[in-house]
């Protein structure tokens, strides 16, 4: 059987996902018709440095953003696709499905290179998805719990990997697509598997040139890459910029070209102002909403009395009318992206704690709970990412919110790694959390939510097999409105019954750029399209 769209992906972006370009606006033929110029260095802020170096265990897009162009995938999600949503070959060419989609068997180029010269084989493919599936004890990945489909992994020749799987699973090519699953060197894990959290040494279109803590992260034009013509460009410069203003300045005065995870609407119109024909706006729904983890090892959020408090203080619906005009924020969401699918109709969010209409009456509620669990008046620290949008404006939101059933709350802002750190050690009472994808699939986007021995990046750190049990059902379901089912109990359990998490607003993606900035397509998700390979500059 031969490789084809899962059953999510056919009908996703129908309902989903519009791009939209503004000052000037270019056709997709008209820009296909430009011919790509070589040469000139692309240079962008990135809000974010990450902990280590390792995609495999990082979860920022402070990762992926400096970090995506020296590595390859097996599969890549098609970077001129404005839906976000198609896997494609990267380096698999072609794959085939057997067994009743029991076995997926892939084909790997021929004669791609590492940057020491050394060739790629399905030996570095196989050690890659073995230490992201099968980590040894102290061995970090973020996403092993995404591949509990996955039996086995093999490498029968030089040039064929195999992926054997426990049951069918329609997402299992978007999950291989995963921009986070760079190959690496089989022989270097070998030795050292920590090797890569603080090394670069990929396939890349690029290679590292140089990582100056606090200031860039620089990469050079790869001249032996296996796509022959790519790269575009001769390099590019990721600065690390913190502050939303600065960056907004480097762009305005045209000393960086874009910035690739977003802005607001008033700093959109403020460019498109300045700028005129020099700027270009994309724009599109986001697979991405910040959350709070409450964490049940510590008293009294082991309590769910308490943390269904937390969620019925908050009026979303108003804090989505005004959030909206100052950070980039939109909707009211649940656990999946509003529009798609199998996400969940309003009229039926707003049965689920938190959602109700009446947000006297929700606050009424929440303020029972908190007396039935002796917590009236409860003071705890808030521990927020240290990254000034959209989390600023949020926690200064929620925490006005939490005020007005009585509770005394402090934020803690901490720079992005020794939030992750601090996070991972569970050292928080509660703390800000974010839930972004790179595909919008069930699959991908709850496996965030299961419990914390599958999913480490669970930093409530519950442990809930009835959770873990709907999200496998929902999983294996081949009748969409069977699938429909399960996903509704994991959403009324994780958010209503159990309130394990509380969730936000969804995001809106903003990206305005130079007008020079050709090849790059803007899609529900900041994590896609960083290998800019396809990119180049007019001049």
């Amino acid at each position: 059987m031969t490789h084809r769209p899962s059953r999510t992906r056919v009908i996703l972006l129908a309902c989903l996902l519009v791009s939209v370009v503004l000052a000037p606006a270019l056709t997709p033929a008209a820009l296909a018709q430009e011919k790509p110029r070589s040469g000139g260095e692309l240079i962008f802020p990135v809000p974010s440095e990450p902990p280590s170096y390792d995609g495999h265990r990082e979860e920022t897009f402070g990762w992926i953003h400096p970090w995506a162009p020296f590595y390859n995938t097996l599969l890549r999600v098609d970077p001129t696709d404005p839906s976000g949503t198609k896997p494609v070959p990267s380096l698999a060419e072609r794959w085939t499905i057997a067994d009743g989609g029991l076995t997926y068997t892939f084909q790997l180029r021929r004669g791609v290179k590492f940057h020491d010269g050394s060739e790629m084989t399905s030996k570095d493919v196989k050690a890659t998805y073995d230490k992201i599936i099968f980590p040894p004890a102290g061995v970090g990945s973020t996403r092993k719990g995404q591949y509990a489909v996955v039996e086995a992994v093999e490498a029968p020749d030089p040039y064929t990997v195999r992926f054997r799987l426990k049951w069918p699973s329609a997402a299992f090519l978007a999950s291989l697509a995963s921009p986070w699953n760079a190959v690496y060197k089989a022989d270097i894990l070998a030795k050292d598997i920590h090797w890569y959290e603080k090394n670069v040494m990929g396939t890349g279109p690029f290679i590292f040139v140089e990582h100056v803590k606090g200031s860039h992260v620089i990469g050079k034009k790869n001249p032996n890459y296996w796509d022959k013509g790519k790269p575009y460009l001769d390099g590019f410069r990721a600065l690390f910029v913190r502050d939303t203003a600065a960056q907004v300045a480097m762009i305005r005065g045209e000393r960086a070209h874009i910035q690739f995870r977003s802005f607001t609407a008033a700093h959109r119109d403020s460019l498109v102002a300045a700028l005129g024909d020099k700027i270009r706006v994309q724009e599109s729904p986001w697979d991405c909403i910040l959350l709070v983890a409450m964490n049940h090892e510590k008293k009294p959020f082991d309590d769910k009395r308490v943390r269904r408090a937390l969620t019925l203080a908050i009026d979303r619906y108003a804090g989505s009318q005004a959030l909206s005009k100052i950070a980039i924020v939109k909707e009211v969401a649940g656990a999946l992206v509003p529009g798609t699918p199998y996400a969940t109709a309003p009229d039926d969010l707003a049965k689920l704690a938190g959602y109700w209409p009446a947000i006297e009456t929700s606050r009424a509620e929440a303020k029972r709970l908190l007396k039935e669990a002796g917590a009236e008046g409860l003071s705890f620290t808030f521990k927020n990412r240290g990254i000034p949008m959209p989390y600023e404006p949020l926690a200064v939101w929620m925490i006005d919110q939490w005020r007005q059933i009585g509770l005394n709350v402090k934020q803690e802002v901490i720079e992005a790694a020794a939030y992750f750190a601090s996070l991972r050690r569970g050292e928080h009472e509660v703390a800000m959390d974010f839930q972004c994808g790179y595909i919008v699939e069930p699959d991908l986007d709850l496996y965030k939510f299961v419990s914390v021995d599958k999913n480490p990046a669970n930093y409530s750190r519950y442990k809930d097999s009835v959770l873990d049990d709907l999200y496998v059902k929902q999983s294996r379901a081949v009748d969409p409105e069977e699938r429909k089912k399960h996903i509704r109990a994991f959403e009324k359990r994780l958010l209503d019954e159990e309130a394990h998490y509380l969730m936000t607003l969804q995001w809106h993606r903003i990206v305005p750029h130079s007008s020079k900035v050709k090849g790059w397509q803007v899609t529900p998700s900041h994590y896609l399209n960083n290998t800019l390979d396809g990119v180049w500059l007019t001049e």
